[in-house]
């Protein structure tokens, strides 16, 4: 039920074309009201179960941190009411979609200062967890596309300034996991001394790949080294076959990943991709594992 004529990276907000601004015209704007209820109704009936099952995240009780869940929770059930439609907006949507109306759902960079989880329908953002950051927010939030303040990330220079305003966090090279560095060339430290790799997103991803790891690459080469307890911890975890050549300066190493991923077109290689992703998931897992 999700049609998307674009070619554009997982997760990237489409920009409306003719066909999406005129079923919207003709769909969505004379409704948008009866709509903004139909998702309030949904987001308070999945309130009860998703504040079960998501009541904490870092020390902040539901919906605090909870976009992602909340977003796509609301958009499941939105999808699954589509399916037989009985109000007024539901028939209006699926309609909508029917007629090759847009649905998907969208991250970027909001009003440079948060990560946001929305979805775009034709040519509205909608945000069904706006209440996620501060709870006296309405919980819906409507808007065209063009003025909700949502943008793509552009590069890793774009993305640091985000983490740094929403994550308290700061980022370093990724000089631990050279084989990851094409697609995972970031090692992010928040206030709280959580590292992580950044960013196993599937638009992040994307985003390294669509320049042929280029801003991977700059950024493995002059980012500044992520500090000596974050490396060692990271290398206590990571399997052995994804620790750098102990010979080898790591810089150069992560540097080379990134040239060698370019020339040998990997940009464009899936198996490829999916690989390195399971390589970092068997990190993740043997982290938990020591962590136990």
């Amino acid at each position: 039920m999700v049609n998307t004529p674009y070619t554009i990276l997982p997760y990237e907000p489409a920009p409306p074309d003719r066909m999406q601004k005129a079923l919207s015209a003709q769909y969505l704007w004379p409704i948008q009201d009866e709509i903004f209820d139909l998702l309030t109704d949904i987001r308070d009936r999945l309130d009860p179960r998703l504040s079960q099952r998501y009541p904490v995240a870092r020390g902040a009780a539901y919906p605090l941190g909870r976009c992602k869940e909340i977003t796509e929770a609301v958009r499941e059930a939105l999808i699954q009411r589509l399916q037989q439609p009985k109000s007024r907006p539901e028939r209006a949507l699926a309609e909508f979609i029917d007629q090759g109306g847009l649905i998907r759902p969208i991250w970027g960079a909001l009003r440079g200062r948060y990560f946001q989880n929305a979805t775009q329908i034709g040519t509205l953002y909608v945000d069904v967890s706006n209440d996620t950051v501060a709870v006296i927010k309405p919980k819906v939030e409507i808007l065209p596309l063009e003025r909700s303040g949502l943008e793509p990330v552009r590069d890793i220079a774009h993305f640091r300034h985000i983490v740094r305003q929403y994550w308290k966090a700061d980022l370093f090279a990724n000089l631990v996991a050279p084989s990851l560095a094409p697609v995972l060339p970031m090692i992010s430290v928040n206030q709280h001394g959580e590292a992580e790799f950044q960013s196993a997103s599937n638009y992040m991803v994307a985003l390294a790949m669509r320049d042929r790891f280029r801003d991977a690459e700059e950024w493995v080469a002059r980012g500044p080294a992520p500090p000596q307890a974050v490396t060692r911890a990271f290398l206590d975890r990571l399997p052995a076959d994804l620790c750098g050549v102990p010979d080898i300066d790591p810089r150069l190493a992560a540097v080379e990943a990134c040239r060698t991923a370019r020339q040998e077109d990997r940009h464009a290689d899936m198996a490829w991709r999916r690989d390195r992703l399971l390589d970092y998931m068997r990190f993740r897992q043997q982290a938990k594992a020591k962590a136990a």
